[in-house]
């Protein structure tokens, strides 16, 4: 299965099941991959998380049941994934600019919220740099946390930040930035900001050990100040290289591949400063 019907399939089960209790886990196992990629690809192709992209689906089905049914507010609001009236009423208005009551007294103007269809569209050809690498298994060190995939876009720079800021001397270099989703079902990933592995090191500084398997990896090389080229990077890989690729993600990792910022003028600033992505892969 390719990567645009993987997300189509995805979009699909979405809207079979909109009132259902859906998780990032559990849609990305209907779908047979794993839930780190199925978030961050759903994500680049759609312009959405996978949350914001069922809240606003239930929020414009939940407006439509609105207008053409007699249902209690409290009705709609449970069968729609809100605990309470109030919950749902303040969603309700930060979506649709008026309140439940609002709409019901007045028939004030609400906003749709179609379902998407992914298309894909050629432009010319572009070149896209990588290559296909075997590595053996390896460890890192390092410090690492749980996150949900909800929030893990904006809690991840903070942790970045709570490391190398807060700390003094640093526990870590920060030469990867690892995803580990082995269940690759659940809601929450493990992140993990690392080094190359040292025993001395790891022990002394009471550090996170993990040992990543031997897989083949795709690896994307990106230059120049971060964090756009990164970005633009991933976008890529996800929209243009695996539809194209004859590869599949092969497991629930992903690793960030960082120079020492030391080594250039500007840091990671500098247009020369290099860094990778990497993606474990096999053969469809």
């Amino acid at each position: 299965m390719d990567w645009v019907s993987t997300i189509e399939n995805a979009i699909s089960f979405i809207e079979e099941n909109i009132t259902e209790d859906l998780t990032i886990g559990k849609i990305a196992t209907e779908v047979n991959t794993s839930a780190f990629y199925f978030q961050k690809g759903f994500s680049m192709l759609c312009g959405y998380t996978v949350g914001e992209y069922i809240r606003m689906r239930r929020l414009s089905l939940a407006g439509s049941e609105l207008l053409s049914s007699d249902k209690k507010v409290i009705d709609l609001a449970i069968k729609y994934g809100y605990e309470s009236p109030d919950s749902f009423t303040k969603a309700f208005t930060r979506f649709h600019g008026c309140t439940p009551t609002d709409v019901r007294r007045s028939g004030a103007n609400l906003k749709s919220f179609a379902p998407l269809h992914i298309k894909l569209t050629l432009d010319g050809g572009t070149v896209m740099e990588y290559r296909i690498e075997k590595k053996p298994a390896f460890k890192v060190m390092g410090v690492s946390k749980m996150f949900s995939y909800e929030s893990a876009n904006k809690e991840i720079p903070r942790f970045w930040n709570e490391i190398f800021v807060m700390n003094n001397p640093r526990p870590v270099l920060g030469m990867y930035g690892v995803c580990f989703d082995d269940e690759m079902a659940g809601n929450q990933f493990q992140y993990m900001i690392a080094d190359d592995y040292a025993a001395e090191d790891a022990g002394k500084k009471h550090l996170d050990v993990f040992e990543i398997p031997e897989h083949f990896w795709a690896v994307f090389p990106c230059k120049g100040p971060m964090p756009l080229p990164l970005q633009e990077v991933n976008r890529r890989i996800f929209s243009e290289w695996l539809p194209a690729s004859g590869y599949e993600i092969a497991e629930g990792y992903n690793i960030e591949y960082y120079s020492n910022p030391a080594d250039f003028v500007k840091g990671m600033e500098d247009t020369e400063y290099y860094a990778e992505v990497w993606i474990p892969v096999k053969e469809r």
